[in-house]
């Protein structure tokens, strides 16, 4: 006999006008989530989950990418004004913000948020390469 399969619901349509784009572009991954001023997610999307995988996810254009689908996931809850919120020093952060601006969001503010430590943990050794 066949099992019965579920069907997944789709997710329901919000309707929310503005959000919060955060950018983490760390040295190895670039994500991008839109929440709603609360804090709840409405999208996400990395360079990682488009498909890069090692040292292309840290790229410019792996950012790009991942900013353009996360801001294709949020217009489709009717979003159209955003605040952004970028944390880290990685090479995506400006090819983030415009790939957010050309997606046809109004940008309201750009505030960086990398957490800067008042002489906190020891640092890891130096690298010799």
């Amino acid at each position: 006999m066949a099992k019965d399969t579920k069907r997944v619901a789709r997710r329901e349509r919000k309707n929310i006008a503005s959000g919060v784009a955060h950018v983490n572009a760390s040295f190895n991954n670039t994500m991008i989530t839109i929440t709603d001023a609360q804090g709840n997610t409405i999208s996400w999307a990395s360079a990682g989950a488009m498909g890069f995988k090692g040292s292309r996810k840290s790229t410019p254009y792996a950012a790009q990418l991942a900013a353009e689908d996360a801001a294709k996931k949020a217009s489709e809850h009717g979003m159209r004004t955003l605040e952004v919120e970028v944390r880290g020093p990685g090479s995506g952060r400006e090819s983030a913000l415009r790939a957010l601006q050309a997606a046809g969001f109004n940008v309201t503010s750009i505030r960086d948020v990398t957490p800067i430590p008042h002489n906190g943990c020891r640092p890891r050794k130096k690298r010799r390469v």
